[in-house]
């Protein structure tokens, strides 16, 4: 009896540390695409025109004489169409970028649901690991639910509790990172 409890044991060890480390890579990788999506990327044309922007408004600002104004004026004027060229490729560009990353988090939120459910349905009543009972001596109960009895002073951890005590610690570790 005392090798089938140390068998179980030593096979279901590598679960809790890969599982914990699975929730905090998908939890890195989810706020990667959330940052993507904020953030976006400079095109070429958007340099290009935030520069011939700026080269326009510093050719004005030289231009301070009053036989010069008509000219300064048109460069003004030349450079304000420019930014509303400019503000007009990147709302568009923004809402481009807004609907593939909406489409790349959907199929992420699906791989991570299908991923967690097939961890449920793979350690469904059997113990991810095992911790000495007077380190979770109040909260025990609740982290072996649907684990099994305690073994040796022992108690069981169950997925779902495993599940959800890494989600809100990978979410903290986000949080700080």
């Amino acid at each position: 009896m005392e090798e089938i409890e140390t068998l179980g044991e030593v096979a279901s060890f590598p679960a809790a540390p890969f599982i914990f480390f699975m929730v905090i890579a998908f939890q890195f990788a989810s706020k990667w695409l959330q940052d993507l999506k904020k953030k976006g990327s400079r095109t070429d044309k958007e340099v290009l025109l935030q520069g011939e922007i700026k080269q326009l408004l510093k050719e004005a600002s030289s231009l301070s004489q009053p036989s010069t104004f008509a000219q300064a004026a048109k460069l003004r004027r030349t450079a304000a169409a420019k930014e509303k060229e400019l503000s007009n490729y990147q709302e568009q560009r923004s809402e481009e970028i807004k609907l593939s990353y909406d489409l790349y988090l959907k199929a992420f939120f699906i791989t991570k649901i299908a991923t967690y459910f097939m961890l449920i349905v793979w350690y469904w009543r059997s113990p991810v690991a095992s911790v000495p009972q007077n380190l979770v001596q109040p909260f025990g109960r609740f982290l072996s639910w649907k684990a099994g009895a305690s073994l040796n002073d022992k108690i069981m951890i169950g997925i779902i509790p495993w599940l959800i005590l890494s989600m809100r610690v990978s979410r903290y570790v986000c949080r700080i990172i």
